[in-house]
């Protein structure tokens, strides 16, 4: 655990080295103490999950290559399938303003639906031009998508950052239902993102094969998980873990969506307690 650590904080280095400006600057950027990030790269703290994720978005990296050392590692969560993973640059002040232009879509898809954003409505939330938006992606469609398959690489990179340090799968598995809680804020964001590539998926061939290869990497992560459980003795063994992880992926697709549409009687927190209820009654060893 020690030499992954040491890599990390290594990698961490790289990033750094990398970045333009100072070690006190990127702290800033990150939101994160300057004094916080020394203590973490002498290896006296460790990075938390949420710091883990801001360094790898600002970094212009992913979470699987700060940890693991490669942008595929096949870890706690399954790597993202090819169609599913974020085109990137090396040039840093252009990955900045990449990423600026993707932060911006993606919220406004978000909050307003995949089909009501424009170029222009963009482009106003970055404070730049829509010849820049054009620059980074030729069309509307190219945007729109990028901006999709960075809510994938986002929800991917915090369940690296998240479930990493987490050895017990009971443990792992419950963590993994609290991250697809449609809490308000960026998990309730990413909801309404899922929601519209679900729609989207059904007539547009392209984002079906972006949808179902990101289905597919939370599916795997889910059914690995398992799997691991099994194998600690935790979970039950005469049930293969592909028949245990449909029924927890439907279960957890559908009461989101009841959540998310405000169902009378449906909240995060009755969520929450339906999933325990059921990982505790079909999955977990008694």
């Amino acid at each position: 655990m020690e030499d992954m650590e040491s890599a990390l904080r290594e990698r961490v280095r790289d990033v750094l080295r990398e970045h333009p400006g100072s070690q006190r600057a990127f702290a800033e950027q990150i939101g994160l103490d300057a004094t916080k990030l020394s203590k973490s790269l002498a290896g006296t703290r460790r990075f938390t999950p949420a710091e883990l994720t801001r360094i790898a978005e600002t970094g212009n990296v992913t979470v699987n290559w700060l940890i693991n050392g490669s942008d595929e590692a096949e870890t706690v969560a399954a790597a993202p399938q090819r169609s599913a993973v974020l085109a990137r640059t090396r040039d840093a002040q252009e990955a900045g303003r990449h990423q600026q232009i993707l932060d911006a879509a993606w919220h406004l898809i978000a909050e307003r639906g995949y089909h009501a954003v424009r170029i222009s409505d963009v482009a106003k939330a970055c404070g730049i031009s829509a010849a820049t938006i054009h620059y980074h992606f030729p069309g509307r469609d190219d945007l729109l998508t990028e901006a999709l398959r960075h809510s994938v690489r986002q929800a991917f990179d915090r369940q690296v950052a998240e479930l990493h340090s987490i050895e017990d799968a009971h443990e792992r598995l419950l963590r993994l239902v609290e991250l697809q809680l449609p809490k308000p804020g960026l998990l309730r964001l990413e909801w309404s993102i899922w929601l519209q590539v679900w729609n989207e998926s059904a007539r547009n061939p392209k984002m079906g094969v972006l949808h179902s290869d990101s289905y597919t990497r939370w599916h795997d992560t889910i059914a690995r998980t398992i799997r691991e459980g099994q194998q600690q003795g935790v979970f039950v063994t005469d049930t293969d873990p592909e028949d245990l992880t449909v029924p927890l992926t439907a279960l957890i697709d559908g009461l989101g969506i009841q959540v998310l549409t405000d169902r009378p009687g449906r909240s995060v927190e009755r969520m929450r307690q339906v999933l325990h209820d059921h990982v505790n009654r079909a999955i977990v060893r008694h």
